[in-house]
């Protein structure tokens, strides 16, 4: 070689290091999101809430931190509140002057009220309550906020357990939420006598009535499969209980409170929240706005007293549309394709709306949209703009018995068509959710990096997903690890056959449900799967229905059944019965407080295959993390031993197991 040729190719090799560098599984970690966004009502300012994941080889380990900014009327952004703070729930005052929100600041005991100027200044506390303040809501005269707290415990068994006493009597020491009412020219608080668990509240506008989504008690099932609306005055007096059945997302008032608009589930066996419906405010009577819609409608808003803005998933994408309901005229705002939308903020006098969405380029920001006008209101993390984005797609497929189905692909990074490439199947949890045409970027499934890595990523929005309407959210019912795990193979099966996937390198892994995909996929389905990560997983259906907090839900909208109706067919779908056939290497991780997944699944199934010695298995357990880890720390260990198990076993194809500790370079 020349020595020009020499010079050459180290520039060349120079760019292509620099090139894989440009993503870092510390980027992803530390990624940072718009998580609320709303404008004042005369459309002056919006305020905006971002999460700002910690470094976690440079701070202290934690959660999040949660700031604050607020764009002016000239439209720049301020800095309202930043640094090592944890700001939630916003909302302008009736007059557009402050913006209320709830943080846990300076000499704060617990979780409190304040108030800032729109114009900027100085906080001002505005409630320290006895508890933690949940969530707020602010009557629309501006004279009174509505907000939750937990009941506070008695002080003799906070000297008891100051004493050692710390036994804890299992399901009977809850504490319920409450509504309570704060005057804001008194400073008078006043309990709502309302005694039920309170899950939010706001007011009903043109009135004092409040509105509560209320459950017999704290307990978890209870709030997912048991809870309702009810319209309340201010004395806690019921006047109408919305009568829906199953699983219950938000509630809407028109303008002037006489429409009210409820999204919930079509039956007690409808595995999500979705239908969307108006509720008579007279005998508390729905009526379904969207008969036989082939979606999930998540969130709903009102331009003025006939005419509703919802916002649905469709598929892998998302749309918003203008519904009068009055005459059921539809007007598309924004149709599928163009954006991932998540949740409405607010909506001025104007009409325009502010939101959150994503998209496969960038994670969670603020958008307006005025009419089918869309505009992008932040630009939140830097180090995207200077990555390559790996290209993504959605794929269908076929399954064996002929269902079509879909799914999202991440191809590796300058992918070149026709090469077979190692390949992750990133199965998503629930099974009631599905994987969107977004932001799918995160710790558990760091895209962007593993397709610099030469990595395809592909997620399965298997049958029993959401996205495509009920009929389709009930195909996995009674049928634990069947043709729902079977459409996985059979993605598998369609990618190799196109000629992207290298059938001896592909991988699976998943969380709750997704992890209970990959265990069963390392187990009875082993010889279709390389390598296995299994994060808050299922391993026995038999000791996971005792163990978790979600039983009645598990039977309603899940296996529709119980354990003792068939103790067989149960063992045989829980991934410990296949243990023995299990070739497939497997990394089990599981947060030590879960308790929807309890860790002893993981360790369950550690043991089983650890006995029988036919392939490598390790346990990775996480103190203080539930059902997902939510510390920076414990993500970034994640995302590492993820990564490294799946490269020892996919792309190096290495026997034995790769080393168990881990390095980091600490800079603080």
């Amino acid at each position: 070689m020349t020595r020009f040729g020499i010079w050459l190719g180290a520039i060349l090799l120079s760019i292509s290091v620099a090139h894989a560098a440009d993503v870092t599984l510390e980027n992803i970690i530390t990624t940072q999101s718009v998580s609320q966004v709303i404008s004042s009502t005369d459309g002056r300012y919006t305020a905006f809430t971002k999460v700002r994941p910690r470094n976690p080889l440079a701070e202290e380990d934690g959660t999040s931190y949660i700031e604050l900014f607020m764009l002016n009327s000239e439209g720049n952004q301020v800095n309202f509140i930043t640094g090592n703070v944890r700001i939630r729930n916003i909302a302008f005052s009736a007059d557009n002057t402050q913006l209320f929100y709830l943080a846990n600041r300076e000499d704060d005991k617990r979780t409190s009220l304040y108030s800032i100027p729109v114009s900027g200044g100085e906080s001002q506390r505005i409630l320290q309550h006895s508890t933690p303040i949940l969530s707020f809501a602010v009557s629309d005269d501006g004279k009174t906020i509505a907000f939750r707290a937990k009941d506070k415990g008695s002080k003799n068994q906070t000297d008891l357990t100051r004493n050692g006493f710390r036994a804890r009597v299992y399901e009977e020491e809850v504490l319920f939420t409450r509504a309570h009412l704060l005057n804001l020219t008194t400073n008078e608080v006043t309990p709502v006598a309302f005694n039920e668990e309170v899950h939010s509240v706001s007011f009903r506008p043109g009135s004092n009535q409040l509105i509560v989504r209320a459950a017999p008690t704290p307990m978890v099932d209870d709030n997912l499969m048991l809870s309702s609306y009810v319209v309340l005055n201010s004395d806690g007096s019921e006047v109408v209980r919305i009568q829906t059945e199953g699983k219950l997302g938000d509630a809407a008032f028109s303008k002037d409170g006489s429409r009210l608009a409820v999204i919930g589930a079509a039956d007690k066996h409808d595995p999500a929240k979705g239908r969307l419906y108006l509720a008579s405010l007279r005998n508390g009577a729905v009526t379904e706005l969207l008969p036989n819609f082939m979606g999930h409608v998540q969130d709903v808003i009102w331009q003025d007293n006939d005419t509703l803005v919802w916002l649905a998933a469709i598929n892998t994408e998302t749309t918003v549309v203008q519904h009068n309901v009055r005459t059921n005229a539809q007007t598309v705002l924004l149709p599928t394709g163009r954006l991932n939308a998540l949740r409405f903020g607010s909506i001025d006098n104007h009409n325009a709306i502010t939101l959150v969405a994503n998209s496969p380029a960038h994670p969670n920001e603020a958008f307006r949209l005025q009419g089918t006008n869309l505009v992008r209101l932040t630009n939140s993390n830097e180090w995207i703009n200077n990555a390559t984005q790996p290209r993504s797609e959605v794929i269908t497929y076929t399954a064996r018995d002929g269902l079509e189905l879909e799914g999202i692909l991440v191809y590796p990074t300058n992918y070149r068509a026709g090469k077979r490439v190692p390949l992750i199947m990133a199965v998503h949890g629930g099974p009631e959710s599905h994987i969107r045409h977004g932001w799918n970027d995160r710790y558990s499934t760091p895209t962007w990096y593993m397709a610099q890595e030469g990595f395809a990523t592909f997620f399965p929005n298997y049958r029993g997903s959401t996205g495509r309407g009920v009929e389709f959210s009930m195909l996995g019912q009674n049928d634990y690890a069947g043709k729902e795990f079977d459409d996985i193979v059979d993605a598998k099966e369609h990618l190799v056959k196109i000629g992207l996937a290298d059938p001896k390198r592909v991988g699976i892994t998943g969380g709750s449900y997704g992890g209970y995909a990959s265990a069963w996929g390392a187990t009875k389905q082993t010889e279709h799967f390389a390598a296995s990560v299994m994060f808050v997983g299922i391993s026995d259906n038999l000791s996971k229905f005792g163990t978790t907090d979600i039983p009645n839900e598990m039977n309603l909208v899940h296996s529709r059944s119980y354990p003792w109706d068939k103790w067989q067919w149960y063992l045989e779908r829980s991934p410990i019965y296949w243990a023995e056939q299990g070739r497939t290497p497997i990394l089990i991780m599981h947060g030590e407080e879960d308790t929807r997944v309890h860790p002893s699944q993981s360790m369950e199934l550690y043991r089983y295959l650890k006995v029988h010695g036919n392939v490598p298995v390790r346990l990775v357990t996480y103190p203080g993390e539930g059902h997902g880890n939510s510390r920076a720390a414990a993500q970034l260990d994640y995302a590492y031993r993820m990564e490294r198990w799946m490269k020892w076993y996919l792309a190096d194809q290495k026997a034995g197991q790769p080393p168990h500790e881990l390095e980091f370079s600490l800079t603080k």
